[in-house]
């Protein structure tokens, strides 16, 4: 029991809280530049599992993905093999910041221990939104945070005897597992509170999403405040209860699954216990190195921080496995002995339902009224390929663009095969912090069977530089 701070002959201490992305890429970092004569790691994991993609878990359920080990990158053996002391089904309850130590339980006995630390990564990630309403807790009712929860998932999937399946939310999350349980042979409704599907578009872009899963058999139900879940027999789900817009009554929508897609929070009650600093979103905030505000000794990085946007200035939570896997390399680097930093993001991200592609970086209309910024807005129509080589699919591209200067400030792509991962163009165009005139010079790659002849982003970029001319007229 490590009570206090003990002389351990010049070798330092790294603990990590958490072994997902954040937590594990930083103590593998960590190792590689300082070996364990020097520096010993000792990593706290409440779950069964270590550097999995819980992105991936919609592909699994929807059986995209075979088999559950897939979505595992690197197991606890493997860790341990590379000279990490990683403790599965161990909590991490209490920070100590003034004596610089942890209190962990194990999980499965309850014993509880203190351990010290000379350097201290927090990787606690997010927690799913769950709303505390009448029968949440039902059985049938379903969250997909971790592999646990999407085995959960399959396990009811398997035995339950219909096939109706309700998803609330109508987010990244919720429509993946709205296509992933379409695949299943289920019929889906999805109830969002919000006035279109993802909410990280604008509402134009968003209607274009609402009337493609319709046209895939997805009922989407907007305006809908889930207010109950029903049970039946067994106290296993039969429903789920919501108010439609502006007092239009109450609807019972029949299920025999459920599933949570409502979006998650920063998991930092321990941090805030410790008196660490938390942002406006409640993640915990870091400087360019991913060190904890204030504190010296102590990193933080995943789902648990805020970052920076680099577009408006201000403080985002975004919780995603690319940032997760950067900032923990920026933390190893940094906890090893080097130097690194994680400047910021401009918020990209794309999805799909079926043969839908979703994608969006920047800011989004609302954000840039928030931000105080003056735009323009432009929204084009186009095509993967040229129009006369065979698979040529449509795509929508929004193009948001700051009114006096020309900056490019966002785009949202909505589109089939092919329009996703146009979003990169945008996104490298933000960082860089382009006009919308300079990206229609950019030199990107042509051939009909991938582009027509002036590419969808550039075209949109070629119709916000005249609107942003003549609102300088």
């Amino acid at each position: 029991m490590d009570a206090t701070r003990p002389d351990r002959g010049g070798r330092e201490r790294l603990v990590v809280i958490g072994g997902d992305a954040a937590g594990m890429s930083a103590a593998s970092q960590a190792r590689r530049l300082r070996d364990p004569e020097r520096l010993e790691i000792i990593a706290f994991e409440r779950g069964h599992f270590t550097s999995f993609s819980a992105c991936g878990i919609p592909y699994w359920v929807g059986g995209d993905v075979a088999e559950r080990d897939e979505l595992i990158a690197r197991t606890p053996e493997e860790h341990r093999a590379r000279g990490i002391d990683l403790r599965m089904r161990t909590e991490v309850t209490e920070i100590d910041v003034a004596a610089a130590r942890v209190r962990a339980r194990d999980v499965d006995s309850g014993t509880e221990s203190w351990t010290s630390y000379d350097k201290l990564v927090i990787a606690t990630g997010a927690r799913p939104v769950r709303p505390e309403l009448p029968g949440m807790d039902a059985r049938g009712v379903h969250g997909v945070q971790t592999l646990d929860d999407g085995q959960a998932l399959l396990d009811t999937l398997a035995t339950t005897q219909g096939r109706r399946a309700v998803v609330v939310g109508a987010g990244y999350i919720g429509v993946e597992m709205a296509e992933a349980l379409l695949n299943r042979g289920y019929e889906v409704t999805v109830l969002n509170r919000g006035t279109e599907p993802m909410a990280t578009l604008d509402p134009d872009m968003g209607r274009l999403v609402h009337e493609a899963m319709e046209g895939m058999g997805i009922t989407m139900v907007n305006g809908a405040e889930v207010t109950e879940v029903l049970t039946g027999a067994g106290g296993r789900v039969r429903g789920v209860v919501a108010e439609g817009p502006e007092g239009s009554g109450r609807t019972e929508y029949p299920a025999d699954v459920v599933v949570l897609g409502i979006g998650v929070r920063p998991e930092t009650a321990l941090a805030k216990a410790a008196g660490l600093p938390l942002g406006a979103h409640g993640g915990l905030l870091t400087d360019l190195a991913m060190r904890v505000r204030g504190h010296e000794n102590i990193w933080a990085g995943g789902d648990c921080v805020e970052v920076l946007d680099l577009v408006s200035g201000s403080e985002r939570h975004i919780a995603l496995g690319t940032h997760a896997n950067k900032q923990g390399q920026v933390i190893g680097t940094n906890a090893g002995g080097g130097y690194a930093t994680f400047p910021g993001v401009v918020g990209t991200a794309v999805s799909k339902v079926c043969a839908l592609e979703i994608a969006r970086t920047g800011l989004r209309e609302k954000d840039a009224r928030r931000a105080g910024l003056q735009y323009v807005t432009v929204t084009i129509e186009s095509s993967s390929r040229a129009g006369y080589y065979p698979g040529a699919a449509p795509m929508t591209v929004k193009m948001l663009a700051e009114r006096r200067t020309g900056r490019l400030l966002g785009t949202q792509i909505v589109g089939r095969e092919g329009a996703a991962k146009r979003v990169d163009v945008a996104a490298v165009a933000l960082t860089a912090g382009m006009t919308v005139e300079r990206m229609t010079a950019l030199d990107l790659g042509y051939a009909p069977p991938f582009s027509p002849v002036w590419d969808p982003v550039l075209v949109a970029a070629r119709k916000a530089t005249a609107a942003v001319r003549a609102q300088g007229a």
